[in-house]
């Protein structure tokens, strides 16, 4: 009898720094919010709930939300309002220049979480070529060597590029199998559009019965 082969976990790609910043981001709009809404008096309260429907989905939209998720069978992206879901069969091709970009399908798609660092990717570059020269890397208040250890073997990179190497290995891995076959589908995020709405008609009525 022939065994299926072992299948892994997703691998997940998010942004550090954007989760960090969504959760100050929430943590403020709703703290300003919560005081308007219990101090405020007149329209106040009736406006901060709306600019909340409103402000909070965009904050989670490009901040907590953005993932890529990768398995042996597809690639999912969710970005801010949709995600799509690509099969590794369908992608033509994972980029990294002044944006993450996949082509699938025929069509572009951003990754937005996986953004490219060009200051990132130009420190990666200096390190490479002073290793390369024999010199030693800067670290902490200008002294010689690494604070963490020895410097590791090979290139260093960037995380962004990193990541779409990641992308890209696992699209030459699995893209000729045959649970990696499909089309590629996308799904909108109602979950943020639909309150990002219902604040925005209500901020509208609001400014029009001022």
């Amino acid at each position: 009898m022939t065994s299926e082969p072992e299948k892994y976990a997703d691998r997940i790609y998010r942004s550090g720094s954007a989760l960090a910043a969504g959760v100050l981001l929430l943590g403020l709009v709703g703290w300003l919010a919560g005081d308007a809404l219990l101090r405020g008096d007149g329209r106040t309260p009736v406006t901060a709930l709306a600019t909340l429907f409103f402000v909070a989905p965009l904050v989670i939209a490009f901040t907590l939300r953005p993932a890529v998720f990768a398995s042996d069978e597809r690639l999912r992206v969710r970005n801010p309002f949709r995600t799509i879901t690509a099969p590794w069969g369908t992608v033509e091709s994972i980029r990294a220049s002044y944006s993450t970009e996949l082509l699938a399908g025929g069509a572009k798609y951003q990754l937005w979480a996986i953004p490219v660092s060009l200051r990132a990717r130009s420190k990666a570059n200096r390190r490479n070529e002073q290793a390369a020269s024999g010199r030693t890397p800067r670290s902490f208040l200008g002294l010689g060597g690494n604070i963490g250890g020895p410097e590791p073997d090979g290139d260093r990179a960037a995380p962004g590029d990193m990541a779409v190497a990641e992308l890209r290995e696992l699209s030459e891995r699995h893209g000729e199998t045959e649970a990696a076959s499909g089309e590629v589908t996308i799904r909108w995020s109602y979950e943020i559009l639909a309150p990002l709405g219902l604040g925005a008609v209500g901020l509208l009525i609001l400014w029009l019965t001022s």
